[in-house]
């Protein structure tokens, strides 16, 4: 046989012995108590995840519970999704990226605790070793980064370490024209030191070294360069390598809504029992959405499958802590059965369980508060547990805790999942003071005689509120619940019940409803409402579903607490759009239902005066990778350029997945143009749509904004600059921009009063004298106040108690004019005149709002006054601008009537500065109109 025929040969031989390892060892999962001898095909089992491509910049450290509730189960049409078998597709690479061409080598995929990515791995191997995906793959292979901690000290080539964990691949000793995959799975548990700056370089794949440096030469490329790496990882670990030697990130966010209930279907091959469980899963808020977590979903599968064969259908969890309760009982059975020949009906607390069971709570509750999830020997020893009897149990006691191979060949530990250790730290802390008195939470140790059990709660929820991160929400949540005493009666064998309702209930939730009335942070109301949850009382929530349900008391006689609930309500609505009107357009309300905004994909917060007070948490919203936000509308609000400084360092992090913004009306200036250039040019811009239109752009912020259009990542596609005063000068730098290789701009709103209106559009407009109040004297085309009545024919179009004139010729399509006024200003507060557009209907007689611009449906009006202005419509007032009072000026008016929409300029050195702009859809002729009081004159230039 040929060298070359003789090399694929080979090859193809190596890859069936790797194919059939894979295969081996990744086509069952254990779930339940499958490692007593039951496996479960993983295809049979496997529901497809919820992935998306894109990852955010920085460290989340909110608890990783906290951050799954914000986010909800339905899927963003927007979002590029990733199926399993298209994590190296080169399609998921940044468009215009130099490199779309090659293939992707590095891909980072993010995810919380028990969210999937291991599980996605070995689905990912199997497939590959089944042949269903990725065949153009040679070699593939996966390591735990738990593997790798146990060889910390031992050297290997990196052809060394594939024969030391695949043995049957002696004979392979090059890579070269071999298509190579490896992945490395759990990156937070890695204890190598991977650091990029100061390793050596290593280019020889037969060249003995540390882990360390074969790793991060792997990753760098000096090593292997043309092999493809897959990183698994919880997000808290994701910067140990740095952003350069990735190629794409991605992230598991576990299930969608849909797929929560394929889950359940495959689970339970009988659909009325299936539907059953769903419907069960769903009625319950806070098991629902743990259920995005797929082993959440296992635990909850395992209760509830033991709760209806055992035909207790009456016992179903409604709570979380009822849940674990419940999987503490069903592994505990499933011991008895297997180790001590108990049967079902027989007890199952044993002296043996109950101190397994203390010792196990214990060790959780001692590295819960140290901030532990891995513990090695030494932390069983002394919290009494006997290592042996563990690794004896390990066969059951895998579904709460598992014994892996570790650092130093010591054996690691951890539990199933950071919610079973918090459950158990949660029993500890409530059974050591149920039987002892012994308050492990406060820092000064008291007796059961003096410490009263209603402080034990009270502690507990002051000690999890103090945390900026939430790392206790949960375990409070647990503890509450075990206060209770019909789930004290479920561990009636291991807890002391802690007295009656009425002693310790009642005050704990006037302790959390007094605290909640405190101002506390939203996310930290929202923990207290799911701990009210726990204790089974819902009566804040009810309430608010009543104003709710009736449209009506959402006022600011609500109590802090009241608003919370709100946001508890809101959230568990999934609502698609937030509208904060619905509610109460105000600032404080809005930052209260902030994490509302956060859930919802479209918030509508136009005109509710709104200032930069709100913009830092809005940025904090936009950057959350738990964000559904898509869309927001912020038009209409005086955010200003210090506002839109905020809002852009979120628009301008990684996990920003904003499309839509409008940002019209905000008084805006040229600095902001600037903002917005560097959020178009960040690493991964996010927006589709922008609406900047009236605001003070001018040349030089449309110039810088024109640098971002530039960029090669941007994606706008359509922009609206409509009234930002665009000269014909800008006008080239937008067209720059436009033309740029690449560009995805399709739609450009560019109509300004400077570059957009035809000669038609300057409007000449005749004073109607038969609408003049009879103290107002026109002459030509200027109105003055007289105090004396002129001779004025009778009609009934006159104007017989307001100072005001209309003009004659109805207004249409666009429109510009300006006027020119004058004031004589006696004192500060002296009303000067009334700039304004109406329709012909206004009334004419009496003194009553129907017939004052600006007082009335009819009528649009922006008053001069002393050093500011004001803008009025149907008798609302706002201050809108201000200027340095002076005894004359100039106003222009823009009026856009296809487009609804009235504006207002000041005139200063031949320059407009925007005042008020507001949309209306109009339904009749307009005519413009002046209000002129004592002292003052207008003129029409």
């Amino acid at each position: 046989m040929k060298q070359g025929k003789m090399a694929d040969h080979l090859q193809s031989s190596k890859m069936r012995k790797l194919k059939s390892s894979l295969q081996q060892k990744f086509q069952c999962v254990f779930e339940g108590v499958a490692r007593a001898g039951n496996p479960t095909l993983l295809n049979q089992i496997y529901t497809e995840l919820y992935i998306t491509k894109g990852g955010t910049e920085g460290v989340n450290e909110e608890h990783e519970v906290r951050q799954i509730e914000t986010t909800s189960g339905r899927q963003a049409e927007s979002e590029t999704t990733i199926k399993c078998e298209d994590i190296f597709e080169i399609s998921l690479q940044e468009p215009g990226n130099m490199r779309n061409r090659l293939p992707i080598r590095t891909v980072l995929t993010k995810g919380v605790a028990g969210i999937g990515k291991t599980v996605l791995t070995q689905k990912f191997c199997l497939d590959w070793a089944e042949g269903r995906a990725n065949q153009n793959i040679h070699l593939l292979f996966p390591f735990t980064f738990r593997e790798l901690n146990v060889l910390r000290d031992k050297q290997f080539s990196l052809i060394g370490l594939v024969h030391h964990f695949f043995s049957g691949l002696n004979e392979i000793r090059s890579f070269e024209h071999i298509q190579v995959v490896f992945i490395f799975d759990g990156l937070d548990e890695c204890r190598l030191s991977l650091d990029f700056d100061q390793t050596k370089a290593l280019t020889d794949i037969t060249e003995s070294t540390s882990l360390d440096v074969l790793l991060v030469n792997l990753l760098r490329g000096t090593l292997l360069p043309y092999a493809q790496i897959w990183i698994t990882t919880r997000p808290a670990a994701a910067n140990q390598i740095l952003a350069r030697y990735i190629t794409v990130v991605t992230e598991v966010r576990g299930f969608t809504d849909e797929q929560k209930q394929q889950y359940f279907r495959r689970r339970f091959q009988d659909e009325t029992q299936a539907i059953a469980i769903i419907a069960h899963i769903k009625a319950s808020r806070s098991l629902y959405i743990m259920c995005h977590i797929p082993i959440f979903c296992w635990i909850a599968a395992t209760v509830l499958e033991h709760i209806i064969k055992s035909k207790s259908r009456d016992l179903l969890p409604q709570t979380l802590t009822e849940m674990y309760i419940y999987f503490l009982v069903v592994q505990i059975k499933a011991k008895s059965l297997k180790y001590d020949g108990k049967s079902e009906v027989e007890l199952q607390w044993s002296p043996t369980n109950i101190e397994m069971v203390e010792s196990l709570a214990k060790l959780a509750f001692d590295q819960l508060l140290s901030g532990n999830l891995i513990f090695y020997e030494s932390d069983l020893v002394q919290c009494g547990l006997d290592v042996d009897a563990v690794s004896s149990y390990s066969g059951v006691f895998t579904q709460v805790f598992r014994e892996e191979p570790g650092l130093y060949q010591d054996k690691v530990y951890c539990f199933v999942h950071l919610s079973v250790q918090e459950f158990l730290a949660a029993l500890h802390a409530h059974h050591i003071f149920a039987n002892f008195g012994v308050n492990l939470l406060s820092t000064v140790q008291s007796s059961a005689d003096t410490t009263p059990k209603k402080d034990f709660y009270q502690c507990a929820v002051d000690l999890a509120l103090e945390s900026q991160t939430g790392h206790l929400d949960l375990f409070l949540r647990f503890l509450l619940g075990l206060s209770l005493p019909t789930n004290q009666k479920l561990l009636k064998d291991l807890l002391t019940q802690t007295g009656s309702r009425s002693e310790v209930h009642q005050k704990t939730l006037n302790h959390i409803k007094q605290r909640l009335n405190e101002g506390l942070s939203t996310e930290k109301s929202i923990n207290l409402f799911h701990c009210l949850n726990e204790l089974k009382d819902r009566s804040l929530v009810d309430k608010i579903q009543w104003y709710v349900n009736g449209l009506q008391g959402l006022s600011t006689t609500l109590t802090p607490a009241e608003w919370s609930a709100l946001a508890f309500l809101l959230l568990s609505m999934d609502l698609d759009v937030f509208d904060l009107k619905i509610y109460q357009a105000s600032e404080w309300v809005l930052l209260r239902l902030m994490p509302v905004v956060k859930s919802s994909k479209k918030a509508l917060l136009s005109t509710c005066n709104l200032s930069e007070g709100c913009c830092a948490p809005l940025g904090s919203v936009l950057s959350s990778p738990s964000s559904n936000l898509r869309h927001l509308d912020l038009s209409q609000n005086p955010i200003q350029d210090s506002g839109m400084d905020l809002l852009s360092s979120g628009l301008q992090s990684q996990g920003c997945r904003l499309e839509t913004l409008n940002l019209s009306i905000c008084n805006l200036s040229w600095k902001s143009g600037g903002f917005l250039s560097s959020v178009l040019c960040s690493q991964s811009p996010s927006l589709k749509h922008l609406d900047l239109s009236n605001n003070d752009l001018q040349d030089s912020g449309v110039e810088q904004l024109s640098a971002g259009l530039r960029s090669a990542g941007c994606r706008l596609e359509t922009l609206s600059l409509s009234g930002c005063l665009v000269s014909e000068e800008s006008g080239w730098s937008l067209a720059s921009a436009l033309t740029t290789p690449g560009s995805s701009l399709k739609s450009l709103d560019l109509i300004t009063i400077f570059t957009s209106l035809c000669s038609s559009d300057f409007c000449v407009h005749s004073l109607d004298s038969n609408t003049a109040y009879r103290q107002l004297h026109l002459s030509d085309r200027t109105v003055t106040r007289v105090p004396t009545d002129i001779n004025y024919p009778l009609h009934r179009d006159r104007f017989d108690y307001w100072p005001q004139v209309l003009c004659c010729n109805a207004l249409s399509g666009r429109c510009y004019w300006e006027v020119e006024w004058q004031a004589d200003w006696p004192g500060e507060k002296t009303r000067g005149v009334d700039i304004a557009v109406s329709y012909r209907s206004i009334g004419r007689k009496g003194e009553g709002g129907e017939c004052g611009f600006g007082f009335n449906s009819q009528s649009w009006s922006l008053m001069v006054c002393y050093g500011f202005y004001c803008f009025r419509h149907n008798g609302n007032e706002s201050r809108v601008g201000t200027f340095t009072a002076s005894r004359k000026g100039r106003v222009a008016v823009y009026l856009d009537y296809p487009a609804g929409a009235l504006s207002f300029y000041r005139v200063s050195k031949e320059q407009l500065i925007h005042i008020h702009t507001v949309n209306i859809t109009f339904t009749g002729q307009l005519f413009a109109g002046f209000g002129v009081w004592s002292g003052t004159a207008v003129t029409l230039k």
